[in-house]
């Protein structure tokens, strides 16, 4: 090799190596990705070949590291190392490493990888993987992350990995609601380690995070086959990875039908592929460790991103929350056997580092095999018109430049639009509000820079459009028809959800019950007309009574209430709780699990109907505290017992004030 080739090798080498770390830094801290996994996973192995050839390996390059490390929190050592798995994207390079023993496939899921320690029974440690041999310790959020238990039968030393990751469906809904395009995440995977690094347990609960087991790493007593050691934590309470069982003759098969769930989005958890090991873990511990992964441990398998070439139609742009983005819509492609037509260009700034044209080739990929993703752009000619009016509002726009990341975004500038309000017709449509299922966010936005909607009374009004949403992508006949029938059906609805679903500040269910239960609906109505307000309702008081008063004086909500009521028929229902039912006069704190009701708030609805009142917190005022778990050590539990308050089971409740 020639002398300046050399150089240039580790010129290159070093470049690599500084990027990737940049990234992975950026990645691992839940920052604003600034490469895509795509060109993140082929400059990682341009770095590994380059390594290869040259035996040129920085100490802080990427393939001799598992991780990078967070930089907040207070840091631990690992008692057993996380290394990284050796990754592949052939197939027949799994076959030969299986040679002729079982090994288990599951996903490789994208999230945050958790470390959970067990002694005598009970979770004592959680750390994070950080690079692998330090981690950061978050065991104050164990209350608030999902998928393992607190306590457990075994009662030795035990060591537990897995992935905490969050579900599209819920980062989707997260995501919508944030309003600062600068604050918004890539992925879920960006969102849960973000999530993960907040100090407030309350907020990490909200975002639904979840724990996947996926390896047993130390048991006190012998269990040697993986799959046996996955049972043993499903018994015990962990939610564990999806696993199936093959052999080098099988593995291809298998790995051909789990791709295809992801290709046909049956999956909603992220995965970004596979990973197989050994059922025998005493094999898997006997391999040697070769820069950052043990060569038994097990491999992940990475599906090959195959691209197509399509010409540019047009960009469309789409409104959400307050930024207006950029969409792609290009002629018809075959990717990963779905025909794709369209995709996300994210913001300004990634259009500007693309070179986006008026007139381009665009080379795109379904990034895992799911989101399609433009990666680069040929025979650009032509500048590309930023919009000069918001598309849902027709408001003037203007470009934003974040001073944290320097990301340009286009902003409506109309604080009414309302496709900044998505919030309030996400309430509106819930299950606690008119309950139509098939509108997600994504849809009413979708629907919202159609010039479908821009008011609540409109969603009733889409049939008018049906026509047209039928041959949306990712609609047709028969998800049109299943919408259109939730909306009909809707148009019932019972006056607490009704008023629910009107988005009144301070005012939720329980306002909505007691507001019922005092003067029905009609006498809602007339209240409002009269403005007479309703701090005389026990439980309501002048500051909630305020706020509807003061909702119901702005023109846009009360025009807004008149268009909703020609659409929808309000029940008639007497919410007047029973003087001389059983619970009359006593008040109740329900907490942990039910049983004998489908939840606390059918626990709660009974309670109020039979005459008396549930509260959240426990004061003198208290009668009983409901806990199928008397012996608890809560705070509810503690506290009940310094005043003096009775607890009592669900079964104890049921016989002495059940129906």
């Amino acid at each position: 090799m020639e002398a300046w080739k050399v150089d240039d090798y580790r010129k290159r080498c070093e470049e690599l190596v500084k990027k990737l770390n940049e990234s992975s830094e950026i990645y691992y801290n839940g920052g604003e990705e600034i490469i895509s996994n795509y060109e993140w996973d082929a400059m990682f192995d341009e770095l590994l070949e380059l390594e290869a050839r040259t035996g040129y390996i920085l100490p802080d390059s990427p393939t001799q590291n598992t991780g990078y490390e967070e930089n907040n929190g207070e840091k631990e050592p690992h008692e057993f190392p996380a290394l990284s798995l050796a990754k592949t994207k052939q197939v027949s390079e799994l076959i030969k490493w299986a040679e002729d023993r079982k090994v288990w496939l599951s996903w490789k899921l994208d999230g945050l990888t958790l470390v959970l320690t067990y002694d005598k029974g009970r979770l004592g440690k959680i750390l994070t993987r950080g690079n692998g041999t330090v981690g950061t310790n978050i065991t104050y959020l164990k209350n608030s992350i999902k998928g393992f238990p607190l306590k457990i039968k075994y009662q030795g030393h035990m060591v537990v990995r897995g992935e905490a990751v969050i579900s599209y469906t819920d980062f989707e809904q997260i995501n919508a609601m944030v309003e600062d395009d600068d604050e918004k995440y890539a992925n879920p995977r960006n969102l849960a380690s973000g999530t993960l690094s907040l100090d407030d347990p309350g907020k990490v609960k909200e975002r639904r995070v979840c724990f996947h087991a996926f390896t047993l790493v130390y048991l006190d007593k012998p269990m040697v086959q993986w799959g046996e050691r996955m049972d043993f934590l499903e018994r015990e309470g962990f939610t564990v990875v999806d696993r199936e069982m093959a052999d080098s003759d099988s593995l291809a098969d298998a790995i051909e039908r789990w791709s295809k769930k992801v290709e046909n989005k049956e999956m909603d958890l992220p995965v970004d592929g596979l990973v197989i090991c050994y059922d025998d873990t005493e094999y898997a511990a006997s391999g040697s460790v070769t820069g950052h992964h043990a060569t038994k441990a097990g491999y992940a398998f990475k599906w090959q991103d195959v691209s197509a070439l399509s010409k540019l139609l047009y960009v469309e742009w789409s409104c959400a929350a307050s930024t207006i983005s950029p969409v792609a819509v290009f002629e018809p492609v075959q990717l990963e056997g779905t025909t794709v037509s369209r995709a996300s260009l994210c913001n300004l700034s990634e259009m500007e580092r693309l070179g986006i044209g008026k007139e381009c080739t665009l080379e795109v990929i379904k990034a895992n095999k799911i989101i399609p993703k433009c990666i680069s752009v040929k025979m650009a000619s032509g500048e590309i018109e930023i919009p000069s009016r918001c598309p849902v509002c027709g408001a003037e726009t203007e470009i934003h430049t974040s001073e944290k990341s320097r990301t340009k975004t286009l902003h409506c500038t109309n604080p009414e639009c309302s496709a900044k309000h998505v919030k309030k017709f996400t309430r509106f449509v819930s299950k606690s509000g008119m309950d139509i299922d098939g509108l997600s966010i994504q849809t009413m936005l979708r629907f919202m820079n159609e010039g479908f909607i821009s008011d609540f009374a409109d969603i009733f009004r889409l049939s008018r459009y049906a026509e047209r949403i039928r041959v949306m992508e990712g609609f047709g006949d028969k998800s049109c028809e299943n919408m259109m029938r939730a909306i009909e059906k809707s148009r019932q609805v019972h006056p607490v959800n009704f008023i629910y679903a009107l988005c009144i500040p301070m005012i939720g269910i329980d306002a909505g019950k007691k507001i019922i239960a005092e003067c029905g609906f009609d006498g809602f109505l007339e209240r409002l007309e009269e403005t007479k307000g309703f701090e005389d309702i026990d439980g309501i008081g002048p500051e909630k009574s305020g706020s509807v008063v003061l909702w119901y004086e702005n023109e846009k909500n009360r025009s807004s209430l008149k268009e909703l009521l020609k659409e929808v028929t309000i029940e008639k229902v007497d919410l007047a709780p029973d003087k001389e039912g059983k619970c009359t006069g006593l008040t109740f704190v329900i907490t942990g699990d039910v049983h004998s009701y489908k939840n606390r708030d059918e626990f709660k609805a009974y309670v109020e109907a039979a005459g008396g009142k549930v509260t959240g917190s426990v004061t003198s005022k208290t009668s009983y505290l409901v806990n199928n778990d008397k012996d608890s050590a809560s705070s509810k539990n503690r506290k009940a017992k310094e005043l003096g308050i009775p607890i009592i089971t669900e079964d104890e409740f049921v016989s002495r004030f059940g129906a």
